[in-house]
């Protein structure tokens, strides 16, 4: 029976949208985005055990390739005197690995790997996410502390695969992982631009590239 959950990241209403391996789906009335019943979330040391097993080798030329996205704006904007925060490193931070050869000074953050909360005491001039933020299980608040820790002028950079209409839900490999539990929709980015104060907001294929 529908419960009333409500958006977590626009706090709007939700109404059932789909049911998959016994998990149910919800899509914002506002924002648009789906998100997983909350009920069905992972303990944290399930979802701790599952990032573990991920093959995240920071020597693998095809994960080195795959987030070149985000490195080719990183450098394209900022040099080595900025200070960078990868948040949502992960067992694998091949973007602090890359950028640290090329001089940039950045820092680690992971609520699993790299729990150090003095670097949320800092301000960064640009933040990486990366294949991260489908993982938040509060992404308001989430992309609230996110929008905090930027200094103005500052950029975030976030790679997630945006739903839209015409994916099949039902045949869309992107919520098959347990630990995927929010798809924004391109909405829900317009959304967040507006309510977290960014002065836009660009999106090229899975780069999401919010500015301050």
């Amino acid at each position: 029976m529908y419960k009333g959950i409500r958006c977590r990241l626009c706090n709007a209403e939700t109404t059932f949208f789909s049911e998959f391996r016994g998990n149910r789906y919800y899509r914002c009335s506002g924002c648009l985005s789906l998100m997983l019943d909350p009920q069905k979330y992972l303990s944290q040391e399930n979802e701790k055990k599952l990032y573990e097993e991920h093959n995240n080798d920071v020597e693998d030329p095809r994960y080195q390739q795959f987030v070149t996205p985000i490195l080719e704006k990183v450098e394209h904007r900022f040099d080595q005197g900025h200070l960078g925060l990868d948040f949502g490193a992960g067992t694998g931070p091949v973007i602090t690995k890359l950028l640290r050869e090329k001089g940039y000074n950045m820092e680690l953050y992971d609520p699993f790997f790299w729990n150090d909360h003095k670097v949320l005491e800092l301000r960064y001039d640009f933040i990486v996410c990366c294949e991260v933020i489908e993982h938040f299980h509060n992404p308001g608040k989430e992309f609230e502390l996110l929008r905090l820790l930027l200094k103005p002028g500052g950029s975030l950079y976030c790679m997630t695969v945006v739903y839209s209409e015409d994916i099949d839900f039902g045949k869309w490999h992107y919520k098959n992982d347990p630990t995927h539990v929010f798809f924004y929709h391109e909405r829900a980015l317009a959304w967040i631009k507006e309510h977290y104060d960014f002065s836009a907001v660009r999106k090229e294929g899975r780069l999401i590239q919010f500015e301050v």
